[in-house]
């Protein structure tokens, strides 16, 4: 297995890129899948390990799933479906644990092992489970699984502390065949969010407001299966956009939904970056110098913390200082002493951290802590000085299809 990257820098990139399905919103509409009767096809997956260890998983408890020639992922649950997931799988992929609501939505009852994952902080499931009890679920916690169990399922009334995106498709998922009406307070309004009531909403659910801060279902009896395509990746298409300001040159980044991108073209704009929304997608031209920005990371619609590390390999850039302040995640940092290994000059305090731009950085052997801090050191060797191999690249190619070929696509010296 590829684990390894070396990337040559000091090469503008130029030409056209596309955008892969959004891994956040393909991952939560696979686990949704096994929620319908009949075979369910998934255009725009992507063929990342994370939706690989899913299938994994799926495969685990009894579904028949595979990709088809034109690219498309088919799902086929046999009517009773293993409730146990599979602990090592589970420990690969945070995603795991959206298989407690589509498991309590199908089959009445979970046993779902503690999720993994990237090592970015405390992600608790309290209000996850919150949210399942509300809809009449037991719960119990042994040895690293929680334990759930519907007797007399209904709809309820759920406030989440915090806008978990995790947590509010759970709750989504569970109540769309929970008897009842549910309403979710303060609950996520991530365009993923959005794409679950669709996808969930086009197999006959029915539900509301999701991309507000309130969503009100209607639980139903049934949902059958259908065909549908999943959302381009925002996040991906702020990786190549940073791509393009970095190493100095432009690219059109293709197959995107602007909306969804306007927090990352805001800031992008705010450091002298040229961005226009074109009729194919978004075209990015970098321009020097690259201004310093404040950045603060807040659930949608404001920065999202998939994107910090990325900005902070461009501010390492910038001609004076920006300070970046994460509200999501408490050890997004991790990358920092990775940056600096290049030569990148940042100081960090708490959930603080300013970066002292104006450094050329240089090429050196640095490891990706997380599928983020990865994207980031890519960024960061694309535009420094000589060659930099990063380490443990595995967690990169986690999130991202294809990226040495997208990149190899655009110029860039990458093996």
């Amino acid at each position: 297995m590829k684990n390894t990257l070396y990337i040559e820098g000091g090469y503008p990139l130029h030409g056209q890129v596309r955008i892969s399905g959004a891994k956040n919103a393909a991952l939560v509409l696979i686990a949704a899948s096994i929620m319908a009767e009949g075979e369910t096809i998934l255009d725009n997956v992507p063929r990342i390990r994370d939706v690989e260890v899913l299938v994994q998983l799926l495969e685990d408890l009894g579904v028949k799933v595979g990709w088809n020639e034109d690219g498309s992922l088919s799902i086929c649950p046999p009517a009773k479906l293993k409730t146990r997931t599979s602990y090592e799988l589970s420990k690969k992929l945070r995603a795991s644990n959206l298989l407690l609501g589509a498991l309590l939505g199908s089959q009445s009852e979970a046993q779902v092992s503690m999720p993994g994952g990237c090592d970015i902080g405390s992600r608790p499931m309290d209000l996850h489970i919150k949210g399942v009890q509300a809809l009449g679920a037991e719960v119990d916690l042994e040895y690293g699984y929680i334990n759930a169990r519907v007797t007399k399922p209904s709809g309820g009334r759920v406030y989440l502390d915090f806008p978990s995106v995790g947590a509010t498709e759970n709750i989504m998922m569970m109540a769309a065949k929970t008897p009842g009406q549910t309403v979710i307070e303060n609950a996520a309004k991530e365009p993923e969010i959005v794409d679950l009531a669709n996808f969930l909403n086009s197999m006959g659910a029915r539900i509301r407001g999701a991309g507000t801060d309130v969503i009100r279902i209607e639980g139903v009896s049934t949902l059958k299966a259908g065909r549908y395509a999943i959302i381009p990746d925002r996040i991906e298409a702020g990786t190549y956009m940073v791509a393009a300001a970095i190493t100095g040159g432009e690219i059109l980044v293709e197959n995107v939904i602007p909306t969804h991108l306007h927090p990352i073209i805001a800031k992008l704009q705010e450091t002298g970056t040229r961005v226009e929304e074109v009729k194919q997608g978004v075209l990015v031209r970098a321009v020097r110098p690259i201004n310093p920005v404040d950045i603060k990371t807040l659930p949608y619609p404001g920065f999202p913390t998939d994107m910090q590390s990325q900005m902070m390999a461009l501010l390492c850039y910038a001609q004076g200082s920006s300070i970046i302040v994460e509200n999501v995640f408490e050890n997004r940092f991790q990358v920092v002493d990775e940056l600096k290994r290049m030569g990148a000059r940042i100081k960090v305090e708490g959930h603080t951290a300013v970066v002292e731009g104006g450094t050329r950085l240089c090429g050196a052997k640095v490891r990706a802590t997380d599928l983020r801090a990865g994207a980031a050191l890519v960024l960061a060797a694309l535009a420094a000085e000589g060659e930099t191999e990063i380490e443990e690249a595995g967690h990169i190619f986690r999130g991202y299809e294809n990226i040495e070929e997208k990149l190899k696509n655009l110029g860039a010296k990458i093996r």
